[in-house]
């Protein structure tokens, strides 16, 4: 399976054709403020995972009151 995965993973080329392609639709005055949106989506979404982990760990009310 891993090597599947490799071949498929693009190389040193693959990732400039693709950074020009995105240089021309949207420009270099957009892209900082792409990367910015596409950070913070990625910190939200940690944030939510980290904070559903929680709530599972946490004991819930029906857990306490099993144990009691």
């Amino acid at each position: 399976m891993n090597n599947l995965l490799l071949f498929w993973a693009p190389g040193g080329g693959e990732l400039i054709i693709i950074l020009v392609i995105v240089l021309i639709l949207f420009g270099a005055n957009r892209l900082p403020q792409l990367a910015k949106g596409m950070g913070e989506s990625i910190r939200n979404f940690k944030q939510g995972m980290a904070d559903a982990e929680a709530e599972d760990e946490k004991p819930s009310d029906k857990d306490k009151a099993k144990s009691s």
